[in-house]
């Protein structure tokens, strides 16, 4: 990208306010960043933490395999509440509850596994909503990472140097342009006054 330079003292004081702006935002952007990781680093740990626990409960129910051919449909996912949370300027899901209905049913006619079944599949149909809303946020949150460290860089490593070299660039030819206007002021002084001597 390379920047179009205008010879004049207006596109000086237009250089310096983008570069002011630039340099104040730079260090907010780098504090986004860091704070950014962090959560990405969070949101890494907490999706293992919660598949470990997923596989737990998966373990603690065990070989009921069998049984759960014969589970009744008596369990119905009623609602899953997600609320919007900001973080460090972006906005990921936060689960906030799931709950779920469950059919009348006679404790005398049914066995007694299904009460415990039940309890199992709401926990683990539970985990299973967590660990998807937790990826999202880990996905949310490292996209915006990516986008912080490339407007940092941007801003680091490309426009500043860019818009000082540009500075110094201008500043250098209108002072030549000021210097060649005195000298040549100098030189028509000097004719004048010559030739009026003579």
């Amino acid at each position: 990208m390379a920047l179009k330079l205008q010879y004049n003292k207006t596109f000086v004081q237009q250089l310096k306010k983008q570069l002011a702006v630039r340099e104040k935002a730079l260090p907010t952007l780098k504090s986004k960043e860091t704070a950014l990781r962090l959560e990405v680093k969070k949101a890494s740990d907490k999706v293992l933490q919660l598949k470990e626990e997923f596989d737990e409960l998966l373990k603690k129910v065990g070989n009921a395999d069998v049984l759960w051919h014969e589970f009744p449909p008596i369990l119905k996912l009623v609602k899953t509440e997600v609320l919007r949370k900001n973080i460090a300027g972006v906005k990921i899901p936060i689960l906030e509850e799931v709950s779920f209905e469950t059919a009348d049913i006679s404790y005398f006619h049914r066995p007694a596994w299904v009460f415990w079944g039940a309890d199992q599949l709401k926990m683990l149909v539970k985990r299973m909503i967590e660990i998807k809303i937790v990826e999202k946020q880990f996905e949310i949150l490292n996209q915006a990472r990516k986008k912080t460290t490339q407007k940092v860089n941007l801003y680091e490593k490309v426009q500043i140097p860019m818009f000082k070299e540009g500075l110094i660039r201008i500043k250098r030819y209108l002072e030549d342009e000021e210097n060649l206007s005195k000298s040549a002021q100098k030189i028509v002084k000097a004719r004048t006054t010559g030739e009026v001597a003579v």
